[in-house]
């Protein structure tokens, strides 16, 4: 899998941040698309659900549509090149992707942007070249709109407050150390003293005078030592530990000091261990490289005769058969004509041997003459038939003469 080898070349060489760089791309341009107030001018445009923080991002970790997303990149891309001042159609549906990419990153160019990779990176609608293009174009969109970015406003941080608190924390802390302290002394005092001689002597270390006689303790030493150890577990006082507390960060940072300065004199051997021997090795690889080298130069002289050698005959080959295609083209065209001219012949010489066509003519002829004799018949009719109407008509004039003739002398007058 050569392009998937070389992806994680690519990936190797930028550093293992890369992958997660354009995640962080993503957010930055959905930040500046709303300041550019995308909301109304592009979903509520074209009825479109609004982009989550990573829609662009090609990750096996985010789901992705990539005739959605690459309609979506389509019609937002041609919405900021409208607002950078250059006429641009909204991109429909069922346009051709490689005519929209093109024009595109035309309009890119033409605006001053740099493209240096090539259009059917774009055709998926998602990975880094996407989020690239958006993110030139956008800012192409507030350079012309004149938004600037103003510097960020800091809340100002009280400094000597959280001193004082820590300060105070540490009093609290003292104090209470003082207090347990001043119980656990109390406790043991009333074990071996009496209430009096407590009492006596609280009494003279409040007050700050000092005892008229010197005080004599008439305890048993073995029975003051039971009592100690019996109560010494009491007196461990444990404080909960804070992580926030800077004092426990300084004493991790000196504990892992500690620990890189010990790794790193065990390491430093073997390092320099490791230098010595590869330096060791390679000069063993280069001498015998350079043995190598002068006992196959004869060799070598001969394998280059002989790949100039094999050059020339596989020209004189290219040059043969060349000439042998030609000549087989040639032999093709002829062999065509050839087919054709004997295609041909036959038809002729079967159409000269073949003696159904004068059986055809006879026959036509033969139809012919039955339907002239039809024809005169039919001539005979229509001529008598003529002949007893011109007869009827002149017999129809002679009556209507005779009869006009009988009546004229009746009509003369008296």
């Amino acid at each position: 899998y050569p392009e998937k080898e070389k992806r994680m070349a690519e990936e190797e060489e930028r550093g293992p941040g890369s992958v997660f760089q354009m995640f962080v791309l993503m957010e930055d341009l959905l930040d500046k698309l709303k300041v550019l107030d995308y909301e109304q001018h592009v979903l509520d445009k074209h009825n479109i659900k609004p982009l989550s923080r990573h829609y662009f991002v090609s990750s096996p970790h985010v789901l992705s549509n990539p005739g959605e997303q690459f309609y979506m990149f389509s019609v937002i891309a041609a919405w900021l090149i409208s607002l950078c001042g250059r006429p641009f159609d909204t991109p429909q549906e069922y346009d051709d992707p490689n005519a929209t990419v093109s024009n595109i990153l035309s309009e890119l160019r033409a605006l001053g942007g740099q493209v240096d990779f090539p259009p059917s990176k774009l055709k998926s609608g998602s990975g880094e070249h996407v989020v690239y293009v958006l993110d030139q174009l956008v800012e192409k969109a507030l350079k012309s709109k004149g938004f600037t970015w103003d510097r960020p406003m800091y809340p100002s941080v009280e400094v000597e407050d959280e001193c004082v608190q820590e300060d105070d924390a540490e009093l609290t802390l003292s104090k209470v150390e003082e207090e347990m302290t001043v119980k656990l002394v109390y406790n043991i005092l009333q074990n071996m003293y009496s209430k009096r001689q407590l009492v006596d002597v609280c009494i003279q270390e409040l007050s700050g005078s000092r005892p008229a006689v010197v005080l004599e303790s008439d305890v048993d030493a073995a029975e003051w030592n039971l009592e100690v150890e019996r109560v010494l577990p009491q007196l461990k006082v444990t404080i909960r530990t804070d992580n926030k507390d800077w004092r426990i960060h300084l004493d991790q940072m000196h504990q892992h000091q500690e620990g890189i300065n010990t790794s790193l004199q065990d390491a430093k051997g073997c390092l320099f261990k490791l230098r010595e021997d590869i330096s060791k090795t390679l000069e063993k690889v280069s001498s015998r490289e350079k043995y190598l080298n002068t006992q196959l130069e004869h060799l070598i002289s001969e394998y280059r005769q002989a790949q100039a050698q094999l050059n020339k005959v596989k020209e004189l080959y290219q040059q043969a058969s060349g000439g042998v295609t030609e000549r087989t083209r040639i032999l093709a065209e002829i062999s065509e004509e050839l087919e054709k001219v004997k295609q041909e012949m036959e038809e002729k010489g079967s159409s000269m041997s073949d003696g159904a066509p004068v059986v055809k003519i006879r026959q036509s002829l033969t139809k012919l003459k039955q339907e002239l004799e039809q024809m005169d018949v039919r001539m005979g009719v229509v001529e008598h038939t003529l002949l007893q109407a011109k007869l009827r008509e002149k017999n129809n004039m002679t009556r209507d003469m005779h009869a006009t003739h009988l009546l004229e002398p009746n009509t003369q007058p008296y």
